[in-house]
Formats: structure tokens, C-alpha cells, sequence
């Protein structure tokens, strides 16, 4: 499977971003002992808002997605979500890639996130992509991990 553009998302993507979520997020949430929070957000509010970006595979369809936040500060990678028979194909490097010079061309000179300390794989690939871990946090419920990333 390849993959094509990246683009902003639309209406029509709604049900794709869902799957790709629910399917991204599944084995984590056994982990966790509940759902991680991405699983239930509002994702027809996201792409009405224009948050999110989908990479779609050589056939069309979605195959990941980036949600990405601007703050009052840095922007914010919300989440990054790759359908699992797209994994480990350089999809979600190419999102985060995105994510950086899309802040960038916002001005924002940091992109910083989050995720939960059972993620021990997102923690690898994001310090593999350059982030460096803040600090760590208890939120809504969640221990947080927080990163960022000098753009």
C-alpha cells in the first residue's frame, strides 16, 4: 500500500476518521483500563472546524490522520492515528512531518503533545522523531506524558 497527499479532511471522511481512531486506539485501551481519550472525540466538530488532515492510500481511501490544535503558544498534535493495515510504513512520520510545517506556517515555533504513560510505543516513535518529554501530569483522569518539539 502507498499513500498519496495529505489534505484537509471533509464531511465524507467522517466515518473513516472514526474507524481509523477506534482501530488505532483498541489495543491501548486494555492497557489503560479504559478508553483513551481520542476515541471519543467529536470528530464531525474537528473536520467542521478544520483540524483535521487525512493521508489517503494508493486506492483513495483514508488511510491516517492528523488532528492539530493551534494554542495560544505552540500548536498543539492532538493526535496522530494510521489504520493498523497501514502501520509501520512511515504513514504516521509523514503526519507528524506535516504537523511540523504546518505549525510552522501558522507561526508557531513549538508542537507540543501528549499521551499516556502505557503508550510506552508512541513515547519510542515520538522521541524518535525528535520530541523531548516535559513533564508528566495527571489529567481528567489520565497520566499524562507531555512532549515538545522546537520547530
Amino acid at each position: 500500500m502507498t499513500e498519496t497527499g495529505i489534505r484537509p479532511a471533509r464531511a465524507a471522511d467522517l466515518d473513516a476518521a472514526r474507524r481509523i481512531v477506534a482501530a488505532a486506539y483498541a489495543p491501548h485501551a486494555a492497557r489503560m483500563g479504559k478508553r483513551p481519550g481520542p476515541m471519543d472525540d467529536d470528530y464531525a466538530a474537528r473536520i467542521a472546524e478544520g483540524a483535521v488532515h487525512v493521508i489517503e492510500g494508493d486506492d483513495g481511501g483514508v488511510i491516517g490522520l492528523v488532528v492539530l490544535l493551534p494554542q495560544d503558544d505552540a500548536m498543539l498534535l492532538d493526535n496522530v492515528a494510521v489504520a493498523p493495515e497501514a502501520q509501520g510504513l512511515g504513514i504516521g512520520r509523514r503526519l507528524v512531518a506535516f504537523a511540523e510545517a504546518e505549525a510552522r506556517r501558522q507561526g508557531f515555533g513549538v508542537l507540543w503533545l501528549y499521551t499516556h504513560e502505557s503508550m510506552v510505543e508512541n513515547m519510542a516513535f515520538y522521541r524518535s522523531a525528535g520530541f523531548a518529554e516535559t513533564h508528566r501530569v495527571t489529567e481528567r483522569g489520565f497520566e499524562r506524558v507531555y512532549f515538545g518539539k522546537g520547530l
